[in-house]
């Protein structure tokens, strides 16, 4: 069961990484600092918040606590302006770190413990933890991207009033509702 638990969970972070890589794709340079409002996370500061965590979290996962001392939380949240590289490059520096721990766990790994701001965490739980921090702010960026892009949006999933034509294709059932 644990084999399952891993193949399924690095399934799930190439997914969320994937994903908010093909939202950021569709949005323009001047979308990736766009805030609603003061108090709003651009796509950008998203970007950086998440490598930031992963930086954290990740290195050295199995020996130091997830919270870093020279992680700088709170600067995350301020737009840098960054460029469009510049931010997807961080970006891959933050996943490589959280894949590398991810794509090399074994089912022994699972129970370890560590820790997360000096709370104690078996590894599963702390990969539960992440996965759910990581789902919440990839739907923020692909719900930013679709917002910014309007009708020129390419969907990352069924498209709305396709769902029966999605399941004809993939052969789950005719459509015909009983």
């Amino acid at each position: 069961m644990d084999a399952i638990f891993i193949k399924s969970v690095q399934r799930l972070f190439h997914l969320y990484k994937s994903m908010a890589e093909k939202a950021i794709d569709q949005a323009g340079d001047e979308a990736l600092h766009q805030q609603a409002d003061e108090e709003s996370n651009s796509i950008a500061i998203i970007i950086q918040h998440m490598a930031g965590n992963m930086l954290s979290r990740w290195a050295d996962f199995y020996t130091t606590d997830g919270e870093k001392e020279w992680r700088n939380r709170d600067g995350e949240f301020i737009d840098k302006k960054s460029s469009r590289q510049e931010l997807l490059d961080f970006w891959e520096k933050g996943w490589a770190c959280c894949l590398d721990v991810i794509d090399h766990l074994t089912p022994e790994d699972l129970s370890k413990t560590i820790y997360i701001r000096q709370e104690a965490h078996t590894v599963m739980d702390a990969i539960n933890r992440q996965a759910a921090h990581y789902a919440y702010h990839v739907g923020q960026i692909v719900y930013l991207c679709r917002m910014y892009r309007k009708a020129d949006w390419q969907t990352l999933s069924i498209a709305r009033n396709k769902s029966v034509e999605f399941n004809k294709e993939k052969g789950n059932f005719t459509g015909e509702h009983k």
